[in-house]
């Protein structure tokens, strides 16, 4: 027979029509200036500051409540240049073979290349890992929704970095396997995203991009 989890007492704090207008309006403007970033300070971060950052991208939803993630902070030098040498020979191998001509087109107003020297200049680097499934006495017992619920606990993390007052990036060099071996992570295992995160460079720029408007993105039915 299954167990099931004791049910708890739970409330959740609600405000009037006006009130609730006021702070979505406010939550949405303070979420729109986060913006991806690629020079960072080497001011460094507390380990306590990304625990806590780390503990608020835990509390996503998930399959199940499987939870299936693993989150690897490196701030070690020399395992962040092992992570960009590696990195980079795949980033090399995109943008000179493996892109389409059409992707790289689109990619060219961003002025990004193979070169990635944030993975060393930002103070840690987060490897985002999804657990595919779980060992267990009776063997493998396989996690439920994986990708979905990884890529949620993923974006707790980047409301989380912003409101710290820090900056990330999304990083997908393809294929990421050398991240498992360099962390010598067990087989169960898959990265799936790496995002140096720290403080902006003074002076920073970002391109002047344009998020689509609600009418282009949402459909309602009434």
């Amino acid at each position: 027979m299954s167990k099931t989890f004791p049910y708890i007492s739970y409330s959740k704090e609600t405000y009037s029509e006006a009130e609730t207008l006021r702070k979505s309006q406010e939550f949405y403007s303070w979420m729109n200036k986060r913006r991806t970033v690629r020079e960072f300070s080497e001011k460094p971060i507390s380990r306590t500051i990304i625990e806590n950052i780390l503990l608020s991208a835990s509390t996503a939803p998930s399959g199940a409540h499987k939870q299936p993630w693993t989150f690897c902070v490196i701030t070690s030098p020399e395992i962040k240049k092992k992570i960009r040498i590696e990195a980079e020979k795949e980033e090399y191998e995109s943008y000179n073979g493996r892109m389409t001509a059409e992707w790289l087109d689109d990619l060219a107003p961003l002025g990004t290349d193979w070169n990635k020297p944030f993975l060393e200049t930002a103070p840690a680097l987060i490897v985002v890992l999804k657990r595919v499934y779980e060992f267990t006495e009776k063997g493998k017992k396989n996690n439920y929704y994986v990708s979905e619920s990884v890529g949620l606990a993923t974006g707790f993390l980047l409301a989380a970095i912003h409101n710290a007052g820090l900056v990330a990036l999304t990083h997908t060099p393809s294929p990421m396997n050398f991240l498992t071996k360099i962390l010598e992570r067990p087989d169960n295992e898959r990265p799936f995203l790496l995002i140096p995160i720290g403080y902006p460079l003074e002076k920073t720029q970002v391109p002047d991009l344009q998020r689509k408007t609600i009418e282009e993105m949402a459909v309602f039915y009434e």
